[in-house]
């Protein structure tokens, strides 16, 4: 009988060496930086030295004129760092990476081009239907960096920002107590043979931890309230300081309210932020008073809040003078967008690195979950059940 041959080469019988993945080699990123046109908004998410450092990585970025007017920052500072000035939209919006602070509006999603990848907040409780719908079409790859959560479960850009809100917030208050204004002209703080100004904080998130910060260091008596225990252990612990703390009973916060100076509402929700202040309570605080809700943007922890402006900051409702702008952070622009500069130019030098955002995002899970649509497949389960549109899971599409 003659022997049967074999399909297969003794080399390739013989077992193989585990195939490691291995990372694609480095891309050239083309980033644009349209001109903000959300009202009142000044921020910018790169700053020249952050544009610097892409540029002398080989990175190509376009910065639409006047993108920086809102932070003192020329085009000419832009240029010589190595972007490119364009004096049209459109072109900035046919860039391979849009960067922006707030969400396109459906005119910006139609100059971006077809598989495009969009970096910017996602404010998802200001959306429609007709924006998600803008991106599907287009294929967009979507990150908010809102939603960007690291290793240690913490979300970098939304900390940082509720820092500035939290200092924010009281040196606003410090400027609306003067006479200069509507306050009773009082000094936030304290001195020798003065009582000292009463502060009352809703709240014990990081807002509240800068906020307290800040005014202890200006020598006011500071007040927490929050529902959680752990919450206001945690922030006694980081303050190191003995400040009075407190869950929200409804007639202890009121005792606060009816005497302190300051009120600054800095509570969250899971979906509205709960309104703990009626306008009853609201009714029995000093005349002159000042509440800075900070927490506006997501509804107000105060039944009398009604959202105010930059440009016209505050409303007075029962002799009391409310704060209730959105997007504190943004009267600050240059500090904000110097950190939000921070937070991003580690990752898009990461994701240059990486060989593209799709390579970026297979390694760097934090990616993943900022991402929210990829090439126009909705992956976002909160926006799903938001809007009732159906999703598909990350990992599902990213091999």
């Amino acid at each position: 009988m003659s022997k049967q041959l074999s399909p297969f080469s003794k080399e390739e019988l013989l077992p193989k060496p585990e195939m490691l993945e291995i990372r694609k080699s480095k891309d050239e990123l083309f980033i644009g930086i349209p001109r903000e046109t959300h009202f009142e908004e000044k921020r910018i998410c790169l700053t020249p030295n952050a544009v610097a450092a892409l540029t002398s990585n080989g990175h190509r970025i376009m910065v639409e004129s006047g993108a920086g007017d809102g932070t003192n920052y020329s085009d000419d500072q832009y240029s010589e760092a190595g972007a490119k000035i364009s004096y049209n939209a459109n072109d900035v919006f046919a860039c391979n990476i849009i960067l922006k602070i707030e969400p396109p509006s459906l005119d910006e999603i139609k100059m971006m081009n077809p598989q495009s990848v969009l970096i910017s907040a996602m404010q998802l409780k200001t959306q429609t239907k007709a924006f998600f719908k803008a991106l599907a079409e287009k294929r967009i790859t979507a990150i908010a960096f809102d939603y960007i959560q690291d290793d240690h479960g913490i979300f970098p850009l939304v900390k940082s920002l509720s820092e500035i809100a939290g200092i924010a917030s009281v040196l606003i208050a410090a400027e609306i107590m003067n006479n200069n204004n509507l306050g009773n002209g009082l000094l936030l703080g304290n001195i020798g043979g003065v009582p000292p100004s009463k502060v009352v904080i809703i709240g014990a998130g990081t807002v509240a931890e800068f906020a307290a910060r800040s005014a202890l260091g200006l020598g006011a008596q500071v007040e927490v309230f929050d529902n959680s225990l752990t919450k206001l252990r945690n922030l006694q612990h980081k303050l190191q300081f003995p400040i009075a703390t407190s869950t929200i009973q409804p007639k202890n916060l009121l005792k606060s309210l009816i005497d302190c100076d300051v009120a600054i509402g800095a509570l969250r929700g899971k979906t509205r932020t709960p309104v703990v202040v009626t306008e009853s309570m609201v009714e029995q605080m000093k005349d002159g008073a000042v509440v800075i809700d900070v927490s506006i943007d997501n509804g107000g922890s105060f039944e009398t809040s009604e959202i105010t402006t930059h440009s016209n900051p505050t409303m007075v409702k029962h002799g009391v003078i409310h704060y209730c702008v959105p997007n504190v952070p943004s009267r600050y622009s240059r500090t904000a967008s110097v950190s939000i500069s921070n937070i991003f130019t580690p990752y898009l030098l990461n994701i240059g690195e990486m060989g593209g955002i799709e390579n970026a995002a297979r390694f760097d899970k934090s990616l993943q979950k900022g991402m929210y649509f990829y090439h126009g497949i909705l992956t976002n389960k909160k926006i799903a059940d938001w809007f009732n549109l159906p999703m598909t899971d990350i990992n599902l599409l990213i091999l």
